[in-house]
């Protein structure tokens, strides 16, 4: 059989409809050719972005030899993970269970003919190096022990089922303190550079973002020193685009200054989160700008041609890793003439480099005035539309509803803490397409494909909804939101393990349920739900919403202590669950309009806003925590003294 990926819609899948290897989509019509040829499967999950997917893409996917080998011996499917992130998630889960190592991207599984994994990898070169086996001799090897094997590999498939169901056993423990876990998890991280210690550097923005929220509730310093120490050296380093804003996936070094070069969306989404949180309560005016780049960035080269968000930036081009990126010192010498100087001043650059000859800028530690400042933005803006003349690297167009979701509820938080109405338009104007484009049905991605949506599509346009009623008041996206509030419990809840899967349950075609409790590249869905329904609860007081709470709790605890490092998302809601703070606005709120943009400012995320527009009463706010209510009050500091005399 040819290729058969030439009718499909995802950039990735795309990037594959010429290789010689005979690919299929995973569909159930592929899955029944295996079991009819009784054929091994060669699964190939990636993204459009990845930088080793194409790597190897080029070594063995393009090489005859090595497809001509594929073809003979396995079905070849070819996933695209952010159009199948449940598939994704069994899968890499099944290579730490078979293998004990950690997953990634190439993900490379060898499955049963009825789809079960018995091994797998990541990436494979073409030639043994670095204790990474030959390509074709795992081919080769793999489809020999199947052979040789086949009806006891197809029996062990009961056995991961079993592994998969251990996974979801619950601890006795149902209840317990939260900043515990905060602390510990502290204690683990670079007291110098941020994040965990060693290389590679990620960001687990929902890990900062939970320690931070702590701090807030606390105003205890040991919970803003990481967070702090977090974006000062992404801010500063070269996992930051110091030009244009907006920040790598993550850096290949433990200082945060050569970055893996693909810029992700939901990466920026997370930094732009927390550094509005971060400015909003320190006032720090770097902060303040690497905000306003970033989102600015966001907004120009993130945007698509239907004016939804894309997903990603590839980190090559022109084959090159980095290459749009990096700068020679003589090349920006001749460019900069005698702007060179004060260049050099504020950035780390010099003859050799600190990248393959060649620089990535990195801020110094020199101090700049403010006329010196104002030079830098314009010799910045130099580079910007010198850098432009480049080829720039491939952009995956994509739209995914999670991510569009998340990104525009993150701008409208935003625009709040910079008092910006023009960004915060902007991002209720992109909302309309967004809302048009799932008036019928929420999907993951719609393009032309239209790929049916998981748990964070519909969680994510959820949460977007209650922020829109939270800071406009407006009825009909709450009303809205708590109907597909509803749909979710029906379509994704596993009574069988109180949780909800990350695929509709109906429609599963996996050889276990997808029950993810991670946070992975965005904070985890049944989090986000469980935040949604203690807010809806505590607007509606509708008691179906609140036995949603308590299930779910019950079920976090459970497992809390054996998955707390990936849990941060969860450790804050149960903690937002227990402190539930409320503020309640009556009448007409135009004259009390400083006072809710004061709260919006401070407490939007950590506080549910609730509206009484038909109270005929004057314009008041009754403030609720921890089972305590006010009366209603009129001014801000009685509003203050109230939150912090009921701690």
């Amino acid at each position: 059989m040819a290729n058969q990926l030439k009718n499909e819609k995802s950039p990735y899948l795309k990037q594959h409809e010429d290789n010689p290897v005979d690919w299929y989509a995973w569909n159930k019509e592929t899955l029944l050719k295996a079991k009819d040829e009784k054929k091994p499967i060669f699964l190939s999950v990636g993204y459009a972005s990845c930088h080793w997917c194409h790597v190897m893409a080029h070594e063995s996917f393009e090489d005859q030899k090595t497809a001509k080998l594929m073809n003979e011996k396995f079905i070849n499917i070819k996933v695209d993970r952010e159009e199948r992130p449940d598939l994704d998630y069994v899968f890499q889960k099944s290579l730490s269970i078979l293998t004990g190592t950690q997953g990634g991207w190439p993900l490379s599984m060898f499955l049963d003919e009825n789809g079960v994994p018995f091994t797998g990898g990541t990436y494979f070169p073409p030639k043994e190096m670095q204790g990474r086996p030959d390509f074709k001799k795992v081919l080769n090897n793999v489809s020999s022990v199947y052979k040789e094997n086949r009806e006891k590999i197809i029996k062990q498939a009961p056995q991961m089922q079993e592994v998969f169901s251990k996974i979801n056993q619950r601890s006795a423990v149902l209840n317990q303190p939260l900043e515990p876990f905060v602390e510990k998890i502290i204690s683990y991280l670079d007291e110098e550079y941020g994040s965990f210690k060693g290389a590679p550097k990620f960001p687990q923005f929902y890990m900062f973002d939970a320690i931070f929220y702590f701090y807030l509730k606390t105003n205890n310093e040991k919970y803003l020193t990481p967070v702090e120490k977090l974006l000062s050296n992404i801010s500063s380093k070269g996992v930051y685009d110091q030009l244009a804003g907006g920040i790598a996936r993550y850096a290949v070094d433990e200082k945060w200054v050569i970055p893996h070069f693909e810029k992700m969306l939901y990466d920026n989404i997370q930094y732009i989160n927390l550094l509005t949180k971060f400015y909003q309560k320190t006032k720090n005016k770097y902060f303040k700008r690497k905000l306003l780049q970033t989102i600015n960035f966001i907004n120009k080269e993130f945007k698509n041609e239907e004016n939804l968000y894309g997903s990603a930036y590839d980190a090559d081009s022109e084959g090159i890793e980095g290459k749009y990126y990096v700068w020679s010192y003589e090349e920006l010498k001749k460019l900069l003439g005698d702007d060179f100087v004060l260049f050099e001043k504020k950035y780390e650059i010099s003859n050799i480099g600190n990248f393959e000859g060649k620089n990535i800028l990195v801020e110094s530690k020199n101090e700049l005035n403010e006329e010196e400042q104002n030079k830098i933005v314009n010799i910045e803006d130099k580079l910007i539309k010198e850098r432009k003349k480049r080829i720039k690297p491939f952009f995956d167009d994509k739209s995914q509803t999670d991510l569009n979701a998340f990104i525009l509820d993150t701008l409208i938080s935003s625009s709040i803490v910079l008092e910006d109405n023009n960004l915060k338009e902007e991002a209720l104007r992109t909302l309309e397409i967004l809302n048009n484009k799932l008036s019928n049905k929420i999907y993951h991605c719609y393009d032309s494909s239209e790929i049916d949506a998981f748990l964070e599509d519909y969680v994510y346009y959820a949460m977007l909804l209650v922020t829109l009623y939270e800071v406009n008041g407006d009825e009909k996206a709450l009303q809205k939101a708590i109907t597909i509030m509803k749909e979710i419990w029906e379509i994704f809840y596993n009574k069988d393990i109180q949780l909800l899967q990350k695929n509709k349950i109906k429609d599963n075609d996996l050889f276990v349920s997808p029950i993810d409790l991670n946070d992975n590249n965005i904070p985890n869905g049944n989090s986000i739900y469980l935040n949604l329904c203690n807010k809806i609860y505590t607007i509606t007081n509708d008691k179906f919403w609140f036995d949603k709470v308590e299930i779910l709790k019950k079920s976090f605890h459970q497992v809390l202590n054996s998955f707390f490092s990936q849990m941060f998302s969860f450790i804050k809601t149960l903690d937002l669950c227990d402190n539930n703070i409320s503020f309640t606005f009556f009448g007409n709120q135009e004259s009390i309009k400083d006072i809710k943009n004061n709260l919006l400012k401070n407490y939007l995320g950590r506080a549910t806003f609730i509206y009484k527009k038909d109270d005929e009463s004057e314009p008041s706010v009754v403030v609720c925590k921890n089972q305590t209510c006010s009366s209603k009050l009129k001014k801000l500091d009685e509003i203050n003294g109230h939150l912090e005399n009921n701690i």
